[in-house]
């Protein structure tokens, strides 16, 4: 992927553990369409990497001594608003997701995930758009469980689907990437992602959470908890 100019996608790295970092960068830097333009342990250094450099992406460990994730995404929205941050975490850190999400960042990757979803993660936000991790995602909707309320509005905007694209919305909504989607419905990728690209213009979301928000609301993913 290259940027509106042809340019490869500038992306800034940060995380306290070299041995993740080192990780992460090189699952980057083997996709030639995106540079890795500054690397740091500490948030405050990737805050100042990102002034500096006005990457398209930050990718922030959420969790790091001194200066954390989270205190370097909000110093960079407030900085550099043009650069969307996308936090790195691990399974469990739900109270540091939810203070995140409330800080606009654009996305979460686990540290643990498949390498195709990071540079799928990272080119969703240079689009402007959003990308959860679907074992995020699933997580976020059980986190909600006990708030998000079943209406019949929710169900009424699922009205217009087809019954192909409410069985993928309600894989969505159960977590499931799109691979594994493919797999369940014995579809290829692409063909998921054609019908996620259509239920997204049909529904008026911007991205997986939001859609798997409204299947859980319209009935269509079974309660939590």
């Amino acid at each position: 992927m290259t940027d509106d100019h042809g340019q490869p996608l500038r992306v800034v790295l940060a995380d306290d553990e070299a041995m993740i970092r080192a990780g992460v960068r090189a699952i980057l830097a083997a996709d030639p369409g995106i540079e890795v333009v500054g690397e740091a342990g500490d948030g405050r250094v990737a805050v100042e990497l990102v002034r500096a450099h006005r990457p398209r992406v930050a990718l922030l460990d959420i969790r790091m001594p001194r200066f954390d994730g989270l205190s370097a995404a909000a110093e960079i929205g407030r900085l550099v608003p043009e650069t969307a941050t996308v936090m790195l975490t691990t399974f469990g850190e739900d109270d540091l997701i939810a203070r995140a999400l409330g800080l606009g960042a654009s996305g979460f990757l686990l540290k643990s995930g498949d390498p195709r979803e990071l540079l799928a993660g990272i080119r969703a936000v240079a689009d402007g758009g959003a990308y959860l991790s679907p074992r995020v995602a699933r997580r976020v909707i059980e986190l909600s469980g006990g708030r998000l309320a079943r209406t019949p509005y929710a169900r009424d905007r699922l009205a217009g689907l087809t019954e192909r694209e409410r069985e993928v919305l309600a894989l969505v909504g159960a977590g499931l990437s799109n691979a594994e989607i493919a797999r369940r419905l014995h579809l290829v990728e692409g063909t998921v992602k054609s019908y996620l690209t259509s239920i997204f213009t049909r529904l008026d979301v911007r991205n997986r959470v939001q859609a798997a928000i409204l299947a859980y609301e319209a009935g269509l993913v079974p309660p939590t908890g």
